[in-house]
């Protein structure tokens, strides 16, 4: 069992030495059980294609190889996660391996298995596979995020057919702290103020349309306002309002809104500094008569959020910490009932 010096204490030395003290690496248990063991060679399926996604931090700490994505996700590599729980990474590579065929065909045996699908189902995730795949230096790099982590631990500490020491300690270190915390902390990650570019964005773009004219922009912040509330990261990587200007301009052109209302005309738009489209500063957008205003605001809330909307955010599942179910909550967050009328 262990000892008194392998419970976290209040952060106030080293991280790395707390850190020591709090997780306990171990070198992998390796079962004898032929179902737990992997063939010589493999590695985890790599089932969904390398994200968009880059690295914000990731280095060694305590022992475990730990790490923060763009979007804030925090995730613990194969090796980290064999240290972490014990195991052998073959036996992660098999368990990997397993989600991913179950999930495919949608049965899920009893045991292990079943057991990672209770967990991870009441935690929200429902991914078709146990990692996040993305490219580091040019090669494939599996990312298993938090939830996840914590999972493995658990099975590892209680319900393995040969539980460990390690993941018994290192279960009820995270059980008081939080795997999320501990990496964030263990790394120096503060999560970025979700409104910093938007409010950038919303000051530089104030005074810039020309009177008689509305933009989309400025039209869509109510949207813009909702996701960043829901949990999506709004940065250079998401401009929804990229996504309903580039809609509603078809529309337009389609309908020969010009006859109508009056052409169009550009405005110059620029991006904060912080943004790396800010290099090619002015952008040229569009700008509409302010005659247009209540058929674009008609056309925003019963062709563009009931279904455009679905489909570009369901496009941005890998920004978001819930994955592709929250991006599916996210994308029924505009039910057509809820805003006609």
């Amino acid at each position: 069992m262990p000892d008194d010096k392998k419970i976290i204490q209040p952060i106030d030395a080293d991280f790395d030495e707390v850190a020591r003290a709090m997780i306990t690496p171990a070198t992998p248990l390796v079962s004898k059980s032929n179902a737990l063991v992997a063939k010589s060679g493999q590695r985890p399926a790599p089932y969904q294609m390398s994200l968009d996604l880059g690295i914000e931090v990731e280095r060694v700490v305590g022992g475990i190889e730990m790490g923060v994505l763009e979007n804030g996700i925090p995730y613990l590599t194969q090796r980290g996660l064999a240290e972490m729980t014990g195991a052998a990474r073959s036996t992660i590579q098999e368990l990997t391996q397993e989600w991913q065929q179950a999930h495919e065909a949608g049965v899920w045996p009893r045991g292990r298995m079943q057991f990672f699908r209770d967990y991870l189902e009441k935690a929200g995730f429902d991914e078709p596979s146990l990692f996040i795949e993305i490219t580091k230096d040019g090669s494939p790099h599996y990312a298993y995020p938090d939830m996840v982590c914590m999972a493995m631990v658990e099975y590892f500490a209680f319900e393995a057919q040969r539980t460990n020491e390690t993941a018994l300690t290192n279960y009820r270190n995270l059980a008081r702290y939080g795997l999320q915390k501990f990496i964030y902390d263990a790394l120096g990650y503060v999560p970025a103020d979700p409104w910093k570019l938007f409010n950038a964005r919303v000051s530089l773009l104030k005074d810039s349309v020309p009177m008689g004219y509305f933009s989309v922009f400025k039209q869509s912040t109510g949207l813009l306002v909702d996701l960043i509330n829901a949990g999506l990261p709004v940065n250079e990587h998401t401009i929804p309002d990229g996504s309903v200007g580039g809609t509603w301009g078809r529309y337009w052109t389609a309908g020969n809104l010009d006859e109508k209302y009056g052409p169009r005309i550009k405005y110059a738009h620029h991006y904060p500094p912080e943004y790396p489209q800010s290099a090619s500063n002015p952008q040229e957008a569009n700008a509409y008569p302010n005659e247009a205003w209540a058929e674009f605001q008609h056309w925003f809330r019963t062709v563009y959020l009931p279904t455009k909307y679905p489909v570009y955010i369901l496009k941005k599942a890998n920004m978001l910490p819930g994955g592709s179910g929250e991006a599916r909550k996210l994308a029924a967050m505009y039910e057509p009932k809820a805003i006609e009328g």
